[in-house]
């Protein structure tokens, strides 16, 4: 049994948490510490006493200590690993990074990475996370540090440029989707049982959220080759990937989507496009796919409001409320995340596995920026992430993603820099901006910047936000 620290920012999650404290608790060979750090102490203090429930059930294999600090250094101290998920400001903030645009129509239908939101929460963020990198690099250098938190890439970016030699990587599950993607293909097209999407042996890069399958094998058959004729069975009333819903469960749920725009950009460009279409529609010129409420009908997929997110996150509080105090049996089963297994395989406990990662750019993709952020394979092994380099792009695509891959990277060192009007002209080259003239772009730039001046009003005066 090995004993760990993990130190967890960002402890008082109102989701990410229990998927992440469950699979801990499946995790046999494993025990230690679990360092919960929030700004939202009692909401910490909740999931200490979740931690303890998740102990007391008769499915746990690997029970955990679980502490609340109130000062970020003494939960890094001593930590093995320190796993980063954070809401960057409020729900208020993000009320505005969603719905002001609208009034200038453009329609974001997650608003987390890029375009005007986008740009906005990477502000908020980009300077918590230099924090978080200067602690990081005085407590624990030697931790490997898992981030969770979007914008993805311009959180890891910030990592690893205010601490260089940092052991870390970005992690997100979007990729997996699109692996179940294909699973389907495989059930609807070859009959038979559904795969397990582990089985779906893939190479994929771009940059998070905008990531794209080159190259898909499954017993040996090329699915890419397969796809065209599950596109013409299922392209006009789509097909939900997830196992846990029927194919046209789509429909009722503001998180998922029927995959009609990553149907359409494979007949467009001959690869898979590798992300949710939620977040696919948003790295795209705002005419293709996300016009107005119409195209997003037409296109299978939903606009999430900001509404419906205030609203789940307090249902999540009153259940979590309830879980720690008895009342509701919280379910210990293992998710479809792959964090714990990559720890395993860090800690040498497994043998190296290959999935899919947002590292530093040192070649696995030469046509995207050097020291750029991007997401491909990576092999994890004994105290080890090595980059798998990835097949190149078809020129079309390539030209998508670099765009995004430079826009992101101009956001990132403005932000850094303290610059506004550096950030303001990413701001503006965002896709889903296209149709902005330069004095509607300002005027939005600057109620956007206004909407969330607390989160700000630390690193730039008010006369600096303003363009």
């Amino acid at each position: 049994m090995i004993n760990i620290k993990i130190a967890y920012i960002g402890g008082g999650s109102k989701a990410w948490a229990r998927v992440f404290m469950t699979d801990l608790a499946l995790a046999e060979g494993l025990c230690g510490e679990i360092a919960l750090y929030d700004i939202d102490i009692p909401a910490a203090e909740l999931n200490k006493k979740i931690g303890g429930r998740i102990n007391e059930s008769e499915n746990t294999l690997s029970r955990w200590d679980y502490k609340v600090y109130t000062e970020i250094g003494e939960a890094l101290d001593g930590a093995d690993f320190v796993a980063c998920s954070i809401l960057p400001g409020t729900f208020e903030e993000m009320e505005g990074d969603v719905h002001l645009p609208k009034e200038y129509g453009i329609y974001q239908s997650v608003g987390d990475t890029v375009g005007p939101g986008g740009v906005l929460r990477a502000m908020r963020t980009v300077p918590i996370y230099e924090g978080f990198a200067r602690e990081i690099k005085e407590h624990c250098p030697k931790a490997w540090v898992i981030n969770l938190t979007n914008p993805m890439t311009a959180c890891t970016k910030t990592l690893f440029d205010v601490f260089p030699e940092i052991k870390a990587f970005g992690c997100c599950h979007e990729v997996f989707h699109a692996q179940e993607f294909l699973c389907c293909a495989a059930k609807e097209i070859l009959g038979g049982g559904r795969p397990n999407r582990k089985e779906m042996v893939i190479d994929a890069c771009g940059v998070n959220h905008f990531t794209w399958i080159t190259e898909a094998s499954y017993n040996g058959i090329d699915m890419l080759k397969l796809l065209p004729k599950f596109i013409e069975k299922f392209y006009e009333k789509g097909y939900c990937e997830r196992a846990d819903v029927s194919p046209d469960g789509f429909r009722g749920d503001p998180f998922l989507y029927g995959n009609k725009v990553k149907m359409d950009l494979f007949n467009r460009f001959g690869v898979l496009a590798a992300a949710g279409d939620r977040h696919l529609v948003e790295f795209m010129n705002n005419s293709w796919y996300i016009k107005d409420k119409e195209a997003v009908k037409d296109w299978l997929y939903h606009l999430t409001e900001v509404s419906f997110r205030k609203k789940d996150r307090i249902d999540k509080i009153e259940q979590s409320k309830r879980i720690a105090a008895g009342e509701e049996k919280i379910e210990v089963k293992k998710s479809d995340e792959e964090v714990v297994e990559l720890m395993k395989a860090l800690l040498g406990l497994v043998p190296p596995l290959v999935s899919n990662a947002n590292v530093i750019n040192a070649g696995q993709m030469p046509d995207m920026p050097l020291g750029s952020v991007v997401e491909t394979n990576c092999v994890f092994s004994s105290d080890s992430v090595k980059p798998v380099v990835a097949k190149r792009l078809p020129e079309a695509v390539n030209g998508l993603v670099l765009r995004n891959a430079l826009n992101i990277e101009n956001t990132y060192y403005g932000i850094k820099r303290r610059n506004v009007k550096e950030i303001f002209e990413a701001f503006m080259n965002q896709p889903l901006c296209s149709s902005l003239t330069l004095s509607q772009g300002r005027e939005l730039f600057n109620r956007m910047t206004d909407k969330t001046k607390e989160y700000l009003k630390d690193y730039y005066s008010a006369e600096t936000l303003k363009v």
